[in-house]
């Protein structure tokens, strides 16, 4: 199997089935292909000869096309199994676990606009991040998602919302402190996450390379041609 990546930096979407596979030890090849938005652009290109979503990321197998995140996760069955307690969940938490999986894929838009993952990116070097904090306009999402991650841990006890893997990268990196925006519960298991002796080998690995691409784009910074 080949699966397709966008920039480590940037691609919150390339990380998911990137990192659940890696952690359940499904063996595949990685495709990395540089973001371009252009619809000339050698990544749309690229893409749109593999799958006519033209995005990524993208799962091959055996020719056969998978594309969206959630769907890529679904297709190799055993890394579900082997990564969550699905097989002791009954059908009612299954459902809820999913309900909250597709919230998260598909939900948040004024969040994800306004803090983009970025892991180079410092929040002092994004005037665009510190100019959003200051409007609120996100609140509401976030206040959804620490319900999310309150409830879910409240429910299970913890100490992860369903016993899967969970990412909550993206609002570290943007400079929201967890301390003053989640819930005693859900902070906790944010620590927890990021304990050095508790996060996740394969994030690790992924983060490493980002910081190691320097490759910037400037549709998405361009804050920094302005230095």
């Amino acid at each position: 199997m080949q699966l397709y990546i966008g920039n480590k930096n940037y691609s919150s979407w390339s990380l998911r089935p990137w990192l659940l596979m890696t952690h359940a030890g499904i063996a595949f090849e990685e495709k990395k292909v540089r973001l371009g938005w252009e619809d000339d652009s050698p990544f749309k290109k690229t893409m749109l000869a593999l799958a006519p979503s033209g995005r990524v990321p993208l799962l091959i197998d055996d020719g056969f096309a998978i594309w969206d995140s959630l769907a890529i996760a679904e297709y190799p069955g055993r890394a579900l199994s082997r990564t969550s307690t699905s097989g002791r969940a009954t059908p009612k938490q299954r459902a809820r676990a999913r309900s909250l999986c597709a919230e998260m894929h598909s939900g948040f838009a004024e969040l994800r606009s306004t803090f983009g993952m970025n892991i180079e990116a410092t929040p002092a070097r994004d005037r665009r991040a510190h100019a959003a904090r200051e409007a609120w306009r996100w609140h509401a999402d976030l206040k959804r998602i620490d319900a999310m991650w309150h409830e879910a841990l409240e429910a299970s006890g913890g100490p992860f919302l369903f016993g899967a893997l969970q990412h909550r990268r993206r609002l570290l990196r943007a400079g929201l402190h967890p301390r003053a925006h989640l819930r005693p519960a859900a902070g906790a298991a944010r620590r927890r996450v990021r304990a050095p002796h508790a996060r996740l080998a394969g994030f690790l690995e992924w983060e490493r390379e980002a910081l190691a691409e320097h490759d910037w784009i400037p549709e998405d910074e361009p804050y920094r041609t302005q230095a």
